[in-house]
């Protein structure tokens, strides 16, 4: 029994080791996503309002442009994955990796071809297993994404889209990543970055047909319409790269964060699973003792007795 005793021990203080790890790394994670919130609340509204200027633009001319006319035939896309560097955070990495082969299977059910460019080391990892051809990859920054991170995933893209399709050209830029909606949920979504959508006018909520049309200002664009659109162009694809990249920040800190707290509470359990076991252990070894000195004492009475 003083063997099983040190065996319950010594996973006591294995478990309560690990628990130690577990709560520092949830810790951590908290203080994290508060930085990461303030961070994507700080982008979202400059990237919505580029994307808002940039359907102005497109509204109020007729230029065709990369930024907002799609492809009669469109035969190539290129799908940007934004996972994380490291693990212990759940599903997070796997399930926006089953988002991006969800979106690559519809695309090439379209006929189209398929360019993947990839954030982070689990989807790099995943891809190099399978053997898959990638066209772009960028690590160690999911965590805490910068301005100039988004820069420098966003320039092949730009390149991709603005180039030939005989020169390794795309018609259409997705990206996949896990948008952050609470502390609690965070969803993996794919978008299509470009050709932007315009958006439709909205329906009339009482009588359901199209409601008033808002009036839209007139531009006048200098140097030309499609020269302003050029410009927005980087900007607008830097911007929804960036805030993506954040909220996805965002979600990985909450995930590790839910992960984090669910082992730390399961290593509670199995602590006091263990210690339960471990007292009736030592309890039936103590009782065992106690037999024992009573059955000598028994027979050494017995013993005296005969004796006389």
């Amino acid at each position: 029994m003083g063997a099983q005793i040190r065996v319950y021990k010594r996973r006591i203080r294995s478990v309560t080791a690990t628990k130690k790890i577990t709560k520092a790394m949830e810790m951590i994670a908290a203080s994290r996503i508060i930085k990461a919130q303030r961070q994507v609340a700080a982008s979202s509204p400059y990237s919505d309002e580029l994307t808002r200027a940039v359907t102005a633009v497109a509204t109020g001319s007729n230029t065709k442009h990369a930024l907002t006319t799609e492809a009669e035939n469109p035969t190539r896309a290129a799908v940007l994955v934004i996972t994380s560097d490291r693990g212990l955070a759940g599903g997070y990495s796997s399930n926006a990796i089953k988002t991006a082969e969800r979106l690559t299977e519809r695309l090439r059910g379209e006929g189209k071809e398929v360019d993947s460019y990839l954030v982070g080391r689990k989807a790099v990892a995943y891809f190099a297993f399978r053997e898959r051809k990638v066209a772009g990859s960028w690590t160690g920054f999911s965590d805490n994404p910068s301005y100039a991170d988004a820069k420098k995933v966003s320039a092949p893209l730009i390149e991709a889209v603005l180039a030939d399709s005989e020169q390794g050209g795309v018609d259409e830029i997705h990206i996949v990543f896990t948008e952050f909606v609470s502390m609690m949920t965070q969803n993996p979504v794919d978008r299509r970055l470009l050709p932007l959508a315009l958006k439709e006018r909205p329906q009339d909520e009482e009588g359901g047909g199209p409601a008033k049309a808002e009036a839209l200002p007139l531009f006048e664009f200098e140097p030309s319409a499609e020269g302003v659109l050029d410009a927005l162009l980087p900007r607008f694809v830097e911007s929804r790269v960036y805030n993506a990249m954040l909220q996805a920040a965002a979600s990985e800190h909450a995930a590790r964060r839910r992960a984090m707290k669910s082992a730390t509470d399961n290593a509670e359990d199995l602590i006091k699973s263990l210690t339960r076991l471990a007292n009736a252990a030592r309890q039936a070894d103590i009782t065992q003792e106690i037999s024992e000195i009573v059955g000598g004492a028994s027979a050494l009475a017995d013993a005296s007795a005969g004796s006389d």
